[in-house]
């Protein structure tokens, strides 16, 4: 996501956590160079979310947002902190004008993560019922 988010969001990607790859310093010709090694550091999903998070933040986050189950243990790990905590899932629900998937879906189930919703007082918006508009029109 980093090569990309500041284009799209306007995110510089030093702000961005992701899934890294391991990386080694190497000298080439006598020259230091970073080199990518054919091996993950870790996955940021499910687990990995919040272990990512405090290795590059350092800290809990207050708010947490997400849109499938890969996101529930971010989720748990934010909201489960003393203090005020906002967790907020997307249900993408509106086939329409975006694509829905939930509980039975192929591709970005959101299942585990819905179902934990009310009982750890979660926050979901549904982009059907609570979207009015989902992509804007281009502008001309």
């Amino acid at each position: 996501m980093r090569p990309w988010t500041e284009q799209v969001y306007g995110i510089p990607p030093e702000q961005v956590v992701g899934s890294t790859i391991v990386t080694e310093l190497a000298l080439q010709a006598g020259v230091p160079v970073l080199m990518r090694r054919p091996e993950m550091d870790f996955l940021d999903d499910k687990e990995g979310k919040p272990v990512a998070i405090n290795k590059f933040i350092g800290r809990r986050p207050i708010l947490a947002a997400g849109n499938s189950d890969g996101d529930l243990q971010m989720l748990q790990w934010t909201t489960g902190a003393e203090g005020r905590r906002l967790g907020l899932i997307v249900h993408h629900d509106d086939a329409e004008r975006e694509y829905a998937y939930d509980r039975d879906s192929s591709i970005g189930r959101l299942d585990q993560a819905l179902s934990a919703a009310e009982g750890e007082g979660w926050v979901v918006v549904s982009m059907k019922e609570d979207w009015q508009t989902v992509f804007p029109e281009a502008k001309r």
